[in-house]
């Protein structure tokens, strides 16, 4: 799986002193997000994402997060054109975000820091200033932290969702094959998916708490979505079922 953090080259805290003057020209492609072959998505996400992506987990049990797959090849997000168009229906938020996101400046305090390595990043005020004359911040540099805050938000319920299933012993590691365009087999790993068997076993009360939580939908949602692994993916070639694509310590995974 793609080192994420790679995406972010020069993070900075945003203030007025060093950024009184910076526009930012919105990105005309998603070319940055070239190299990642798997891309984070929050709970509020995944009926989007859903609907022509592979959602899946990685990580460990303290720190996993569900990932939009979006390439087989280590560094080769198969989503992006030969121009750098995003060619799905859905572009994740960590993508359309950038480049803004949140840094853990103290144990309680999050600042909101920019890509500093972002192209769209000038001082001759082509696109949308962060601050105006009087250094105070715009509408534009609002809406995005307003976004930006959003998406920390659904972070965190994403997160204890993750929890959840690793409570409950719910996840197991998944190996995708797949074949190239030029007959080369790749195989993809460092991965997790939600074990059937033990969904079904899930105690009345634990039940109970995911349905109203809305985590009962969200594990739907990573199953069917799992039948993306066929279509997704415009660089590769499969000739077997979508659910025979995974090779799984648990057979049951996809029945």
């Amino acid at each position: 799986m793609s080192d994420i953090t790679k995406m972010y080259a020069s993070v900075s805290p945003i203030n007025a002193g060093s950024h009184g003057d910076v526009a930012i020209k919105p990105a005309t492609n998603l070319e940055f997000s070239r190299g990642i072959n798997s891309i984070p998505v929050v709970a509020a996400e995944f009926p989007s994402a859903a609907q022509d992506m592979a959602i899946v987990f990685t990580g460990d049990d303290d720190a996993m997060v569900p990932v939009a797959l979006t390439g087989v090849k280590p560094n080769e997000n198969a989503y992006l054109d030969g121009d750098g168009k995003w060619t799905g229906r859905y572009v994740p938020a960590f993508l359309r975000r950038y480049p803004f996101i949140f840094a853990r400046s103290e144990p309680d305090t999050m600042t909101m820091c920019l890509d500093e390595a972002y192209s769209g990043i000038n001082r001759d005020g082509r696109g949308e200033r962060l601050f105006d004359a009087d250094g105070n911040r715009t509408q534009y540099l609002e809406n995005m932290l307003g976004f930006v805050t959003q998406y920390q938000r659904q972070h965190i319920v994403t997160q204890a969702f993750c929890k959840r299933l690793a409570t409950l012993d719910l996840l197991e590691a998944a190996t995708l094959n797949a074949t190239d365009a030029d007959g080369e087999t790749r195989r993809l790993v460092g991965f997790q998916v939600i074990k059937r068997q033990k969904f079904k076993e899930i105690p009345d009360a634990d039940l109970l708490t995911m349905f109203r939580s809305d985590e009962l939908e969200l594990c739907y949602l990573h199953m069917h979505s799992l039948q993306n692994l066929g279509i997704q993916l415009a660089n590769v070639q499969t000739s077997e079922p979508a659910r025979d694509l995974l090779e799984l310590d648990a057979a049951e995974t996809l029945q």
